[in-house]
């Protein structure tokens, strides 16, 4: 997939949140950074250039150092004695401890933006195996690995869910996909979407 430009003008009131579940295959990344707010994650910069990369295992973080895409000055990230240099790394003060992916979450609500979509958070592995668009490559595990625990990561979307009781938080997933009981009809500010719904919300923005 090409780069392109950031466009300067978005509409404020949305923003959308990469994991890096496989569900999220069906999304054209690019074509969100004409919408709304584009928070990525991790390796995601091999492929476009979100608004904002959030990124806490310092392997990938140096990895983002190594490549230059750092420079850009738009990578967030927890302070960590590994980094190589913070020279032009944006660091969470305080931060939450958390994982990449809530933590990116958390960041967006933090920022105000009205309506966030959360595109690749599964949870779930793929058969018992590890779910990651990025399995097979550098500072990542083998599609044949084991999936990953992912009760941390649950329980810190919840909570990014409780704390901004007026923020509106769309999860978008496949159909049949797993739903999580701790985001369940509890909470009025998660909706589900499938991916079908989202591309009639935004055209264009889904691969058919």
């Amino acid at each position: 997939m090409s780069k392109k430009n950031k466009p300067k003008s978005v509409h404020k009131d949305i923003a959308f949140v990469l994991g890096n579940g496989k569900s999220r295959l069906h999304v054209n990344c690019e074509s969100l950074l004409d919408i709304g707010t584009v928070y990525g994650c991790n390796a995601q910069y091999r492929e476009f250039d979100p608004h904002f990369i959030v990124a806490v295992d310092v392997k990938m973080v140096n990895e983002l150092i190594d490549s230059g895409y750092a420079n850009k000055g738009t990578v967030w990230t927890n302070p960590n004695k590994g980094i190589k240099d913070r020279q032009k790394i944006n660091l969470f003060n305080p931060h939450k401890g958390w994982s990449s992916g809530p933590t990116a979450l958390w960041f967006a609500a933090k920022n105000g933006h009205k309506n966030i979509y959360i595109h690749g958070f599964d949870y779930q592995g793929l058969q018992g195996k590890f779910n990651n668009v990025y399995a097979d490559t550098h500072n990542y595990k083998k599609s044949t690995d084991s999936a990953t625990f992912f009760g941390n990561w649950l329980s810190q979307t919840e909570k990014v869910i409780k704390e901004f009781p007026h923020t509106q938080f769309h999860r978008v997933i496949n159909s049949g996909a797993y739903i999580p009981d701790k985001l369940g009809p509890q909470y009025s500010n998660l909706k589900h979407l499938s991916i079908e719904e989202f591309g009639k919300t935004f055209e264009g923005t889904i691969y058919q």
